[in-house]
This record gives structure tokens, sequence and C-alpha cells, in this order.
């Protein structure tokens, strides 16, 4: 009878035994589970990336800042009443610990509302494939603006910035190009100030193409041609003004009668606005 006890008592301290061992053993799996899985989404993270464009501008905030002030204290004093410090607050939030590839418009919709001023008639400028020319000119003369010399792509122009999920929030490495990926917080940014700048244009426009392009002066993938030309209301624009620019010694692809110059007059007619189209507007 006490053998049979012992031998009852040893058959289950080696049950308990085996259980602790197979409790400790799950308890390493998971942990090594745990830390595979981990190790593989920092692999696949936006972060690990290196995306192909150049990364966050440094300095930024006080780049944006202090193009901020200067514009609404010293260029533009009628737009004195613009709060520059929420203004950064408000792109900083748009992008600031996000997936730089899932940017959306209503990041920024803060940020234009904030930024907007009215932009007077017959003042309007769109360009494409000019952009160092058409920002000379408007230097040069005070009668015309591009979306770069409102206050939005003023402080913007030529800036760069992404963010990211993990700390500290911002990738100053690299940005995604929108060949990687198209919802990045570049593309979304100009094509939504691209978009509130024709909307906002009234009277006669302008637009300076580049007649030297063997493919066209006119592109349907440009902003220009998918989203500028798209928003601009036929109710406050009475006419459309083309200057079809060539390089100094350069190639003269195009003309005023050029084949996409037509389908430009096409799309604008369709629309009821009144063209005119002039080469080498001097």
């Amino acid at each position: 009878m006490p053998f049979q006890q012992g031998s009852a008592r040893t058959r289950q301290r080696t049950v308990l035994l085996v259980g602790i061992v197979v409790l400790l053993v799950a308890l390493v799996l998971a942990v090594v589970l745990a830390s595979v899985l981990t190790h593989g989404k920092q692999e696949v993270s936006p972060k690990m990336m290196k995306w192909k464009d150049r990364g966050t501008t440094k300095n930024l905030q006080e780049v944006i800042l202090g193009r901020c002030y200067s514009y609404v204290m010293a260029r533009y004093p009628e737009l004195g009443d613009k709060d520059c410090l929420k203004i950064w607050e408000s792109l900083k939030h748009a992008f600031v610990y996000k997936n730089p590839c899932n940017i959306t418009s209503e990041d920024y919709q803060p940020l234009l509302e904030l930024a907007s001023h009215p932009i007077p008639c017959n003042k309007s400028l769109f360009w494409s494939k000019t952009n160092d020319l058409a920002h000379r000119y408007t230097k040069s003369n005070q009668n015309f603006l591009t979306l770069e010399d409102t206050l939005l792509g003023y402080m913007a122009d030529r800036v760069s910035w992404c963010g990211d999920p993990s700390a500290p929030g911002i990738n100053y490495e690299s940005c995604p190009k929108r060949s990687e990926c198209e919802s990045n917080p570049s593309s979304v940014f100009w094509k939504m100030a691209s978009k509130m700048f024709a909307e906002a244009a009234c009277g006669v426009v302008q637009v300076m193409l580049n007649g030297s392009i063997e493919a066209g002066a006119f592109r349907s993938s440009s902003i220009f041609g998918s989203i500028e030309i798209f928003n601009l209301n036929p109710d406050k624009v009475s006419a459309v003004r083309i200057w079809l620019m060539h390089d100094i010694g350069g190639p003269q692809s195009e003309s005023c009668s050029g084949h996409s110059i037509k389908r430009l007059k096409s799309i604008l007619e369709e629309r009821n606005f009144t063209i005119t189209c002039e080469d080498n507007y001097r």
C-alpha cells in the first residue's frame, strides 16, 4: 500500500514537471515569434525604406516660419493678420508621424484655410515647364502672380518634407517620389494648392508654356493640364491668354498652331473660355 502511494506521488510530480517544462517552452516560443514578427515589421516600416527623393529640409520649422513672416510683414503687410505659428503647426500636423504614402487632402485642409488669401483679378499666371522664366518674369513684373508668389507657394517652394510613424516622426534622409506612391506629402500638397490657386483666379489669366519641348507644350499629365485647367471658373475668368515661349537658341518644336496647343484650345473652348495665343510673348 505505501509503495503504491509513493508511485502515485511520483507520477503526479512527473506530470507537474512536464507541464511546467511545456509552459516554459511555449513562453520561449511566443517571445521568439513576437521578436521575429516585430523584426519583420521593422524591415517594411516606411522609416526603414530608402525613398528616391530628398529628405525633409533641415530646419524646416525655421524655414517655413521665416518665409511666412517675411511674406506677411515685408512683402504683403496687408496680410499681417495671418498667424504664422498656427500655419506652421497645421503643416506639421499634416505629415509628422504619418506614413508618407498615406497622406490625404483632409490632412492639408486646415493649412489651406489658414494660408489662403484673395488673388487680384487679371494677375494669375499659370506655367508648365517654364519654371525659371515664369518666376523671373513675376519678380520683375509685379502685375502677375504665380502659385509660388502666393503665401502658400512661397513658403513651400523648393522645400521638402515627409513624416514617419516612428520617432522622431520626420524623415530627414529621404522622401517618396510620385512614382513610388502618389499620396506622398509633396504631391498631395501641390495638387491641393494648385486647385485652390486656379479656383481663386478671375478676369484674364495667363498661361506660360514651353514650345521647345518635343513632346508638346501642353501636357494632359501636368499639374496645369490635369488640375488647374479644370478648376478655372468660367463665371469668374473672362479669357485665357496662352504665352508660348521657346528656349533661347533652342528648338522651336511647337507654335500656336501646334497639335498640343490645339488640344488645349479645344478643352478651353468646351468650358466656354475666350482664348488667345502668342508666340514668344515679350
